[in-house]
């Protein structure tokens, strides 16, 4: 599938972050269980520059995108995100290549990510370990597992 890559503009971060709800929910979460992860998600305009906003798009259409927050050397993928109409179609591997090739231009040295233990495996196969776990933000009582990719030097 054809995509272009982007900076996000201010004006999406609602967009943004309806698209990761939407992206959360296939994994069969219930309302309430996507209410509660509702602020954690939520991305404000002010931010979209700040952490480094990334959009994909396919024909025009949002697709997903990613953030990679902090500062160098250690950052976070703090997002990476896709559409539910668009998973299984390549997306996330042009996400994640464009995200790895972007913070290791800003001098990153390494990304945490805290992931959803749905997309662990994903983030396994592109080369993430797991360094351990995290209590989530979202969710009391609720851990996720805390990766960590190394970017080349």
């Amino acid at each position: 599938m054809q995509i272009a890559m982007r900076p996000a503009r201010a004006d999406e971060a609602r967009a943004l972050s309806e698209l990761a709800l939407r992206s959360k929910a296939r994994w069969g979460y219930d309302d309430d269980f996507l209410e509660a992860c509702r602020a954690e998600l939520t991305l404000r305009p002010e931010e979209i520059s700040a952490r480094r906003t990334v959009v994909a798009e396919a024909a025009g259409q949002l697709a997903g995108f990613y953030t990679v927050d902090g500062v160098p050397p250690i950052g976070e993928l703090g997002n990476l995100w896709i559409t539910p109409e668009h998973m299984r179609h390549g997306i996330g591997r042009q996400l994640w290549r464009h995200a790895m090739n972007a913070a290791q231009g800003l001098g990153f040295e390494a990304l945490l990510i805290d992931a959803d233990p749905n997309a662990e495996g994903f983030y396994l196969k592109m080369g993430a370990t797991v360094v351990g776990e995290v209590p989530s933000t979202a969710i009391p009582g609720r851990v996720l597992p805390r990766l960590r990719v190394v970017l080349p030097s």
